[in-house]
């Protein structure tokens, strides 16, 4: 089901705010972007690494929320991991731009 590959910025900053355990936010831009602005708490995985550092680092049974350049990118993202077994991955939808749009806090050069 689609439904279950996005989340929406609004229900992860409450997430957030409500300091709802058990997840993890991955941006998988490149390193220069992610030092740039990201969401604060977000883990950089570049594409290239992703299923290898997140199977090191992460359980598969936890929910991952992930953003990149485009929903596109997420997506792809998405793909890899469920792929590899971490069903509880999901696009949020928008990304980091939406994330600001609803006042989401980021850190960074750019924050």
């Amino acid at each position: 089901m689609i439904s279950d590959l996005v989340a929406e910025v609004h229900d992860l900053k409450f997430r957030l705010e409500w300091g709802q355990p058990a997840f993890t936010i991955i941006d998988v831009r490149d390193r220069h972007t992610y030092n740039y602005n990201r969401i604060t708490g977000a883990i950089q995985m570049p594409l290239d690494e992703l299923v290898k550092r997140a199977k090191s680092a992460l359980h598969q049974e936890r929910q991952i929320y992930i953003y990149g350049d485009s929903d596109t990118q997420a997506g792809y993202a998405v793909q890899l991991l469920r792929a590899a077994g971490f069903m509880n991955a999901t696009v949020i939808r928008g990304g980091i731009t939406a994330w600001k749009t609803v006042g989401g806090a980021t850190e960074g050069v750019a924050a």
